[in-house]
């Protein structure tokens, strides 16, 4: 499977949780992107996040952002 530009945008939600605290969450508002959006919803329909407008990470959301934001480390990280 590859990525499509869906799973990109629900990637950059990930990406974008601050996982130095369960306490923090994000807030998308009606004024959003519309990608954005529906990025978020999605996620909250598979159960990685408790509200369809963002909210905090569930468990398993938090174990995913862990992962994506691991990645993103690794591949923005510049070499010699």
């Amino acid at each position: 499977m590859l990525y499509n530009q869906e799973l990109l945008d629900e990637l950059n939600v990930l990406a974008r949780y601050h996982l130095t605290s369960t306490q923090e969450g994000i807030k998308v508002h009606h004024d959003a992107d519309a990608s954005v959006i529906a990025a978020t919803a999605r996620l909250f329909h598979k159960g990685l996040i408790d509200h369809e407008d963002g909210g905090y990470l569930t468990h398993l959301g938090l174990e995913t952002a862990e992962k994506v934001q691991a990645v993103l480390t690794v591949l923005c990280t510049k070499t010699a």
